[in-house]
């Protein structure tokens, strides 16, 4: 009996492994093909040519797909964490979701910490250095001598970051022994470095999040309809009429060498088209859309920067009135065994809002900041250089939102262990700051 159990003990665990990694693949496929058409929507079209640089230009495309869809993995892993939470305790004996267990959501944060390092440390610096290198000077040109300069770089690299832990852990901590400990790679020395890069995340994080929640108005006016209040369209359309025609007299008019003019006038051609077209758009418009939809999503918007807001500031007093409220890494009760929020459901769905509105004000905030403008991707005309540097910036903002939301916004958490990677990144921060 006591073999038998045994067996039947073994064979369970094997057939869990075997649901979980069937799990884990099925969700990873899916990102990968949704991330997939994402950056051939913004891939400049010109690079796809039939020779060595296509071939370079291929393989930085599929490294740069797994790295956006393992940052929106990491994007998607709390909000999953907490709806299988919710889930579990209102059905927790039901036989069709007994896959969603702790061991899974497990699993899948260790897979996002496991991937996030090696997308950002070996995937995309190898994708860098692939796509500028030309081979050493003295060898025979090909792709063997670009992966050879390729793993070159690399090496190097990985020297520089091993250095320059070492001194950041020297300055903040003179014990020997901590040192030392960097030596141990796989147990402290990743943790660790990827605890650095989601502390420098945080910090982005800090300075993007309030000018994307500033700016998440203005977003929503240009995708949006706005109300045709006091304005007459028709009149509107006409004007731009008239001002494209003239234009385009002024055009035909002028001779071929007055290079400077044409291509002022060409400019300003264009503004009137565009200009042209989104009046176009306003008056195909229906009624409900220009009168119920634009002022329900800026309400909408209202509402949720106006709880965000809230939130935030209310957590910030308790961590600095309250010591205890500080997150620690202590293991909790585990998955489905108790609610995530006071409010149970409702509140959890409103905590995935917010964490989805902070990751989002985050990439608008990202991409208003004058540094990074120039980062914005652009349909059909994105080089493939700029294509990587947006996909390590949304996987440095996607490592650091779960030690972001958990801090300012999911304080209500601590009870529970939703995630190892979140407790050791919770933990790193509390003892830097």
């Amino acid at each position: 009996m006591e073999g038998q159990d045994e067996v039947s003990a073994r064979e369970q665990h094997f057939h869990s492994q075997v649901r979980e990694s069937t799990i884990c693949f099925l969700l990873f496929a899916i990102l990968y093909i949704v991330s997939y058409f994402i950056i051939t929507r913004y891939k400049r079209k010109s690079d796809e040519q039939e020779d060595e640089d296509a071939i370079v230009n291929r393989i930085s495309l599929f490294l740069c797909t797994f790295t956006l869809a393992v940052s929106a993995g990491a994007v998607l892993l709390l909000p999953f964490s907490i709806i299988s939470n919710e889930i579990l305790l209102s059905f927790p004996h039901n036989y069709y979701i007994q896959w969603l267990n702790g061991s899974l959501i497990h699993g899948l944060w260790n897979l996002a910490s496991l991937f996030s390092n090696l997308c950002l440390f070996v995937l995309m610096p190898f994708a860098f250095f692939f796509l500028e290198s030309e081979g050493f000077a003295g060898l025979k040109k090909g792709l063997r001598a670009r992966i050879l300069e390729t793993l070159v770089m690399l090496l190097l690299l990985a020297l520089l970051i091993l250095g320059m832990v070492w001194v950041a852990s020297a300055l903040v901590d003179k014990d020997a022994a901590s040192r030392e400990s960097l030596y141990d790679l796989w147990e402290f020395y990743l943790p660790y470095l990827y605890s650095c890069v989601s502390l420098m995340g945080c910090l982005l994080l800090l300075l993007c999040t309030p000018v994307g929640l500033s700016r998440m108005f203005a977003v929503m006016g240009q995708l949006l309809v706005k109300p045709a209040i006091l304005e007459d369209l028709d009149e509107q359309m006409y004007i731009v009429a008239l001002e494209e025609e003239a234009l385009q007299r002024r055009l035909t008019g002028l001779s071929s060498s007055v290079d400077y003019n044409v291509m002022e006038l060409e400019q300003e051609l264009e503004n009137v088209k565009i200009f042209k077209t989104k009046l176009e758009r306003r008056k195909k418009a229906s009624a409900w859309e220009r009168n119920l939809v634009y002022p329900a999503v800026m309400v909408l918007l209202l509402i949720e920067t106006s709880i965000s807001v809230i939130l935030v500031a209310c957590n910030i007093l308790c961590l600095l009135v309250d010591e205890t409220a500080m997150p620690k890494g202590t293991r909790g009760p585990g998955i489905g065994n108790a609610s995530l929020s006071a409010f149970g459901f409702v509140g959890a769905a409103l905590e995935i809002i917010l964490i989805f509105y902070l990751m989002v004000s985050s990439v608008v905030g990202f991409y208003s900041l004058r540094f990074f403008g120039d980062f914005i991707p652009k349909k059909d005309d994105t080089t493939m250089t700029k294509i990587i540097g947006n996909c390590v910036s949304l996987l440095v903002l996607s490592s650091a939102l779960p030690v972001m939301s958990r801090t300012l916004v999911l304080q209500g958490s601590q009870g529970i262990h939703v995630s190892r990677v979140v407790c050791q990144h919770t933990s790193f921060t509390d003892h830097t700051a």
